[in-house]
């Protein structure tokens, strides 16, 4: 803050500014699913010239989508206390990293990714990614998050293309087992990201964006969870013609890890609810939202609902099980995909 507020800009300090608006934590999940994939597709160690240069580029593609993403939900990122700390959502005074140049660093990590992969990988990967880039930006960010609770289940597909990318850059083409895969992260995604956004439901509704938690009962949240982590682990089962019985049994194994910890959060949820804990309904909660847009005199776009107004599980301190199933739906996944890793480079552990 020191270097902003005295109108010069420490180099070290802008760097590190544009490096956290491309969101490192999210890229790092994204290319443990990139490394497994390669590997199955050749089914053994592609080369180290060829695996450096896809995970730069897809890291150069996510980075990219983040950065923007970051440019666009400035305005909301700044009314939630998770968000609060990014760059661009602080205050101008204080800001290190302006706007428009935000804006200019996340077009050029795109053109970055696309001329790196189409030119040492194949152009196949590169368009992948960029498509990844475009519907993150433009499908998710600008269309669906603000104005559906459905947001994250079509807007999560954007965070699938990675294995497509990595898939392609070793065959040159997408195949049905990336599209198992693609399916795989695209089921997990919503019970993973609707147990983060369970605690921090009354961020977004200050935000006014109409996360799932935000605008439905605790108990359908719940409901919604478990269904889609059955599908997600049929998906995972699917591949295994392709992966071999040990990756099966792993696999088997690790569903049945997660479906415990998603019955065991539906449980809670109920009891909870029953015992009064609940919080509001989730029409009083629309409604206490609508109300509180047309005495503001409604500004944004999308349903508006009032900060506090949610139908979550009570209060994130007194209530840890959705972050419970937030932190396991990473390891799940990092070790459902480590699984594929070891299996692909395995010389027996196939059918």
């Amino acid at each position: 803050m020191l270097p902003a507020l005295a109108g010069r800009r420490s180099v070290r300090v802008v760097a590190r500014s544009l490096f956290a608006l491309t969101k490192p934590r999210i890229i790092e999940l994204l290319l443990v699913t990139t490394i497994p994939t390669m590997l199955l597709a050749q089914r053994g160690l592609p080369s180290v010239r060829l695996l450096v240069v896809t995970l730069v580029g897809g890291a150069f593609a996510a980075g990219s989508a983040n950065t923007i993403n970051c440019y666009i939900d400035r305005d909301i990122d700044a009314k939630m206390r998770r968000t609060s700390r990014r760059p661009l959502a602080k205050p101008t005074p204080l800001a290190v990293i302006k706007p428009a140049e935000a804006l200019v660093f996340g077009i050029v990590l795109g053109a970055a990714s696309t001329v790196l992969l189409g030119t040492l990988v194949n152009w196949l990967s590169a368009v992948l990614a960029d498509a990844a880039i475009l519907f993150y930006v433009f499908i998710y960010t600008i269309g669906l998050k603000r104005r559906t609770p459905s947001n994250i289940v079509i807007g999560g597909a954007a965070g699938c293309f990675p294995v497509l990318v990595g898939w392609s850059a070793v065959t040159g083409t997408v195949s049905l087992p990336a599209v198992v895969l693609f399916a795989i992260i695209f089921f997990w995604t919503p019970p993973h990201f609707w147990a983060l956004a369970m605690k921090f439901k009354d961020d977004y509704a200050a935000a006014s964006v109409p996360m799932l938690p935000v605008v439905a009962p605790p108990t359908v949240v719940a409901r919604k969870i478990l269904l889609y982590s059955y599908v997600m682990v049929a998906a995972t089962l699917a591949l295994a013609p392709y992966a071999g019985w040990l990756y099966t049994a792993c696999a088997a194994g690790l569903g049945a890890w997660f479906l415990l910890e998603a019955h065991r959060l539906q449980l809670r949820v109920t009891r909870m609810t029953r015992t009064g804990d609940g919080g509001q309904p989730a029409a009083a909660a629309v409604a206490a939202g609508s109300a509180a847009a047309g005495a503001a005199a409604g500004h944004g776009t999308g349903p508006t609902v009032a900060e506090g107004a949610c139908a979550g599980v009570v209060q994130p301190s007194a209530n840890p099980a959705p972050m419970r199933l937030f932190h396991l739906s990473i390891a799940y996944l990092t070790l459902l995909f480590a699984v594929i890793a070891v299996t692909s480079l395995l010389p027996w552990g196939s059918w």
